[in-house]
């Protein structure tokens, strides 16, 4: 073990030495004349570039919120005039601003107008919390709520009877915690017209009783549609409060762009974010994916190039699709090459042949498609139906994203190298969760499954482009700091007990998770060229952190902290400590 660690360290000082070796190909206009004084310096920091050569520098110089100077302490000092502020870091860390590439940040106002399950851990506590809610609104005319987990409810998921007791006379419809699925009181069956004669909708599933055929109250996937409109949306202000108290929070998590990864045309909530992007009042770089229909097939293109060509501003912007091709492993819904272990099985959400022609028509659009896959069943027609929109196009720089990659064969990532599929993952889902791996996780799958759950390493090593995403609320905590650690440990904060590490062998680098975190991140939704890296012309997209990534151990990466946070050289957060 000894000798373990001492090669530990010498390895990483070699590669801090080899970074460092790359210091002064970092500099740039260093000889040039200076033609515009900067109005932000930062110096003396340990500024990790995470452009090609992955270089280190010590200053940045920032004018009209583009990088004009990236390079050495003396160097950056013909950028500075008597009106140029200078930060002096003390050797605190830069980064390039972080990039959530999967996130529901219109999620938020679930957060602030609903009742919250989340962190709740009883099937006791949640109706309990419900019916705190109910008491203190007493007026209501639906209740909706979120963050219900389903290993609280072994088996079939949640009951109606229990809302019932709380709640009779007005529809009740809480999404769960991954969004996947619903549970709703009698009422809301009622007035949605959901019956035992009522047929699953393509793609969802209406939980019943064995016996009778009831509708027992959890409605998945598609099936939630079905109740989505007994009650009222959430107003447009009332997003727009949601989603001014996400940027909030992502400020103080060093994120500076992010992927809205399910926009409905035409909805409140993408009407908010458009009318916050109006009133001048977003500061994130928004990418945006347009919802599509498994049942429309390739004819619902043509709207989509419409509402994208409206939808285009300079905040907000959309260059691609999001596709539901399966659903998720908790709720027995993800399409699987091999059944469940209870040998039940389920069906991508989209018919091969008409993904393929409705794929093969949003890359001649010139859409990329950002596609959630969590089983292998659903990777492999994702796949084949990009490879046939190359067979019908020829090759294009698509960009197509698989995101969630739970389980997926090893022929399939090499199958992802070939059509330059970019891997959207989850770290902060890369552990043994307590609940789900030993109540969900293995008993679906299996032990040789959920071994090799999420591989990223695998995915890397193939030469695969990995961004990261936390898929904001599901994860709660979307801190990049935590998802980085996680990342590279693959284990949970404060583990000690090698077993409960997921799959060791799949555990990524400082540096990949940086990356994935931040140039990769940019490259999927096609903005690398003016975010994602710290490089002359691009813009003042950075972060600064209390500690040298590098340095620590790993298991501390996530306790790091966020000190400075820059969005086009505009401040969206400041620490008090930052002087």
């Amino acid at each position: 073990m000894k000798l373990k660690k001492t090669l530990n360290v010498a390895l990483a000082s070699l590669l801090m030495s080899t970074l460092f070796s790359g210091f002064a190909q970092a500099q740039t206009n260093a000889t040039n004349p200076i033609s515009k004084k900067a109005d932000v310096i930062l110096q003396n920091g340990t500024v990790y570039t995470v452009n090609a050569k992955r270089d280190f520098a010590e200053a940045i110089a920032i004018s009209d919120g583009k990088i004009v100077y990236v390079g050495t302490n003396q160097g950056v000092k013909p950028y500075q005039n008597a009106k140029t502020k200078v930060v002096d870091l003390g050797g605190k860390m830069v980064l390039p601003g972080f990039i959530d590439s999967h996130s529901h940040v219109t999620a938020t106002v679930e957060t602030i107008f609903s009742v919250n399950l989340v962190g709740k851990k009883s099937r006791k506590d949640y109706l309990h919390t419900i019916k705190e809610f109910v008491q203190k609104n007493p007026n209501l005319k639906g209740l909706k709520g979120f963050g219900w987990e389903n290993p609280v409810f072994p088996g079939k998921g949640p009951k109606k009877e229990d809302l019932d007791q709380i709640v009779k006379d007005i529809p009740v419809v809480l999404t769960s915690g991954d969004h996947h699925s619903v549970w709703v009181n009698s009422k809301a069956l009622e007035l949605a017209g959901i019956t035992k004669d009522t047929k699953n909708p393509e793609g969802g599933v209406i939980e019943r009783d064995d016996v009778t055929g009831e509708p027992t109250g959890t409605l998945r996937e598609t099936a939630q549609n079905l109740v989505m409109e007994i009650i009222p949306d959430y107003s447009e202000e009332e997003y727009k409060e949601g989603i001014l108290a996400y940027e909030q929070m992502a400020a103080e998590k060093g994120i500076t762009s992010v992927h809205l990864a399910l926009a409905v045309p035409g909805s409140n909530a993408l009407n908010a974010l458009k009318a916050l992007e109006a009133e001048n009042k977003l500061h994130l770089k928004y990418r945006v994916s347009l919802a599509t229909d498994p049942s429309k097939g390739p004819s619902q293109v043509k709207s989509l190039v419409e509402e994208r060509a409206k939808l285009n501003g300079p905040d907000v912007q959309v260059n691609s699709v999001k596709v539901f091709m399966d659903g998720v492993i908790e709720g027995g819904t993800a399409a699987l090459i091999e059944p469940y272990m209870d040998n039940h099985n389920a069906k991508p959400q989209w018919d091969p042949q008409v993904f393929k022609e409705t794929a093969a028509a949003l890359d001649k659009a010139g859409f990329a498609m950002h596609v959630h896959s969590v089983g292998d069943a659903a990777t492999k027609e994702t796949l084949d139906g990009f490879e046939y929109a190359v067979e019908k196009n020829g090759k294009r720089d698509s960009r197509h994203q698989m995101t969630h990659l739970q389980i997926v064969q090893p022929s399939d990532i090499l199958r992802m190298e070939k059509l330059n599929v970019v891997a959207v993952a989850n770290p902060y889902w890369f552990i043994k969760s307590p609940g789900y791996y030993e109540n969900i996780e293995l008993p679906y799958l299996g032990e040789e499954r959920a071994s090799r759950e999420y591989p990223m390493k695998s995915l890397i090593n193939n030469g695969v482009k990995v961004a990261s995403a936390s898929d904001y609320p599901i994860t709660w905590e979307f801190d990049p700091l935590y998802g980085i650690q996680v990342g590279v440990t693959r284990e949970e904060f404060g583990n000690t007990d090698p077993k409960l590490v997921l799959g060791p062998e799949e555990r990524a680098s400082v540096a990949d998770l940086i990356a994935s975190f931040t140039i990769n991140g940019a490259y999927a939704s096609f903005s690398d060229k003016i975010t994602g890296s710290i490089e002359q012309g691009k813009e003042a997209d950075l972060v600064v952190i209390d500690k040298n990534l590098f340095k620590i151990p790993s298991t501390e990466i996530g306790s790091a902290k966020v000190l400075l946070t820059m969005e086009a050289g505009e401040e969206t957060f400041r620490d008090a400590t930052l002087k």
